[in-house]
């Protein structure tokens, strides 16, 4: 089938390799003229044979928004519209209310791989209707690992980027246990070699995962993690995955610990350790420092 994909970065120009791979034709339009294969997305449009399919790749947001608006002005009805970046559920159905108005469909694709994904797949969760995810099918097909899993129709629009925000949440989680662990072997004089331990890991374990794997090559390139400072930006993702608990009353205790250490990696000094140290000081006379003193 022929695609239309827009935005080639990181993500977007690995998938279209891997589509072209499999043997479809794959249109690509970026803002960087070195990557594209159109200078526009009129142009994109008017390359394409109706029905036509177009994979939105853009940052959420506004990049996304203004995206679609366009797209509803030069695409017919029958055509598809993919949003397949990490925009937020509640925003896809609005979308698909503005691109239906038009006659266009909407599906909307979480999309899981990152740099890997061109040579072991992307895990696909999307969401719409049967009859346009049908249009997408050999694109999911294509990207897709190996396999008999790592694909889903999640369910109705939104759910896909749903289901992508709630695998986000449980990767926040996952990450800070592993690395909490890690910060305890290293803190104690009797485990002499942290990396191994965590390299034993790897086989028979309850533990293994691809993150295992991970944390090991990053400790074999840096085996105490001298070179990196203590910072970690949050995508949004885990926000919003607390934000959907709390409407929805579900706890999520591991996964809101995780986003909210996330915001204490930000702080050189902490005010609230600041209190803490204060009150210990006042009600058990325990000892505090100085900014002096560093």
């Amino acid at each position: 089938m022929e695609l239309g994909l827009v935005g080639l970065g990181k993500m977007g120009g690995n998938m279209r390799e891997r589509i072209r791979r499999a043997g479809h034709t794959v249109i690509g339009y970026d803002r960087n003229p070195d990557v594209a294969d159109v200078h526009s997305l009129e142009e994109l449009v008017g390359k394409l044979k109706g029905p036509r399919v177009v994979w939105v790749m853009v940052p959420a947001g506004a990049a996304t928004q203004s995206t679609i608006d366009e797209l509803a002005e030069l695409l017919s009805p029958g055509d598809v519209v993919v949003d397949g970046g990490n925009s937020r559920w509640t925003d896809d159905e609005k979308h698909a209310v503005e691109l239906g108005i038009k006659g266009i469909g909407f599906v909307d694709c979480g999309v899981s791989g990152g740099v890997w994904g061109l040579e072991n797949g992307y895990a696909l969760m999307y969401g719409g209707d049967a009859e346009n995810v049908a249009k997408v099918q050999p694109v999911f097909d294509a990207l897709k690992p190996e396999g008999d899993f790592g694909s889903v129709h999640a369910g109705k629009v939104g759910a896909g980027h749903f289901a992508k925000m709630v695998h986000n949440g449980i990767e926040y989680a996952m990450m800070q246990a592993y690395a909490e662990g890690w910060e305890l072997l290293e803190k104690v004089d009797s485990v002499t070699d942290v990396r191994e331990v965590f390299r034993s890991w790897q086989e028979g374990t309850v533990i293994r995962s691809w993150l295992l794997d991970l944390a090991v090559n990053a400790l074999d390139d840096d085996e105490h993690l001298d070179k990196l400072r203590g910072f970690a930006a949050d995508s949004g993702e885990g926000r919003w995955t607390v934000e959907a608990a709390i409407d929805n009353a579900v706890p999520l205790p591991a996964i809101t610990a995780s986003l909210f250490a996330r915001f204490a990696s930000r702080q050189d000094d902490s005010p609230q350790m600041k209190m803490i140290a204060a009150l210990r000081n006042q009600f058990g006379g325990h000892a505090v420092e100085s900014k002096t003193e560093h």
